[in-house]
């Protein structure tokens, strides 16, 4: 059953952690782009996480829905039959919940763990991310130590942030470039600290702490990565806390980094790397070729009467997949996880 167990995705975290690899992240809004996640994490014997946004979720309950829980669980219930035939393990994380969502997405998601554990079937999701990074840092951290306790009791790890990652991610709490203090892009070592001091003990946690990092595309020398604050950070901790207060880094904004930037934050903790944007951009790429190489086939021109096999959604959207398979593909690569699952070894 390769959506992992808490245990099995705890395992995932140490040995990125102690492997100094970190797993692609991708944001999923249908049965199409979880297959093609599925499809690259199998052919690169990597495991991998998936992940559903608030919006993300929404788009999948339909038009005449639109309710992002009911969109969220239909997707995560479709990974985890869809997954049962890769031999890799995946984890199931929900994306950005801002503090005013909580009570409306977050917790909603966490009972439909508690009851899917009360029937024997295990965990719905293995992680969510509260994203309460435009709060002061005194009351993020005070709404994520109760949903941190909340989330372990259902052996959830629970992901937080604190800084500001720029630009903007399906409606996610962000801001335009030149608005952001530099001050903000930057998580310093005492925030790290004070994350740390508040968190330590309640359960386990991923941290999304900022480094210039942005949701996005920017053209090249508008986005100062700093991945250094990430190195400042874990050293003040570790100092201070011991070797085993170390940070499990997550790296938003992935999209669009070269190589070696990321391959630098693999070595001060990431082990998490959200990629949306290029997905995105590799599933509709294909599909903006097919439908301009197939002009006349996909449209009834001029009274005629097109192609079916040209405008059948399946010809196009297995491109989409394979698109989105082959910058998953690459993802591994890049965050060297590609030929390191553990799978079937705990």
């Amino acid at each position: 059953m390769p959506i992992a167990t808490p245990a099995q995705y705890a395992a995932m975290l140490d040995a990125a952690q102690k492997g100094d690899y970190a797993y692609p992240a991708i944001n999923v809004t249908s049965i199409v782009t979880i297959n093609g996640a599925l499809k690259a994490f199998s052919d690169m014997k990597s495991d991998g996480i998936i992940q559903i946004s608030t919006g993300g979720g929404k788009f999948a309950a339909g038009l005449n829905v639109g309710d992002s829980v009911l969109g969220t669980i239909v997707l995560a219930e479709a990974a985890h039959r869809l997954a049962e035939k890769h031999n890799v393990l995946i984890g199931l994380h929900t994306d950005h919940c801002p503090p005013k969502e909580v009570e409306t997405f977050l917790k909603p998601l966490i009972k439909a763990t508690a009851e899917r554990r009360a029937a024997g079937k295990g965990n719905l999701f293995q992680s969510h991310m509260l994203d309460a990074s435009n709060l002061p840092l005194e009351e993020n951290m005070k709404l994520s130590k109760e949903l941190l306790k909340l989330c372990a009791e259902h052996e959830i790890i629970l992901e937080i942030e604190a800084g500001v990652v720029g630009g903007e991610e399906d409606g996610a709490a962000g801001a335009e470039m030149e608005h952001v203090p530099d001050s903000k892009l930057y998580t310093t070592p005492e925030d790290m600290l004070a994350v740390y001091e508040a968190l330590n003990g309640l359960g386990r946690y991923m941290f999304a702490a900022t480094f210039g990092n942005v949701h996005g595309h920017y053209k090249p020398g508008a986005v100062k990565l700093r991945p250094d604050i990430l190195k400042q950070g874990q050293d003040a901790v570790i100092k201070k806390f011991g070797k085993d207060a170390e940070f499990d880094l997550v790296f938003h904004g992935g999209s669009g980094t070269p190589r070696h930037e990321l391959e630098e934050t693999l070595a001060y903790g990431v082990v998490k790397m959200n990629i949306d944007t290029d997905t995105q951009y590799a599933f509709t790429r294909p599909i903006a070729e097919h439908m301009f190489k197939n002009y006349d086939g996909v449209l009834k021109v001029d009274g005629e009467v097109g192609n079916k096999k040209a405008y059948d959604p399946r010809a196009y959207l297995k491109l989409g997949e394979a698109g989105v398979a082959k910058r998953m593909s690459e993802a591994c690569e890049d965050l060297h996880s590609a030929g390191k699952t553990i799978f079937g070894k705990v």
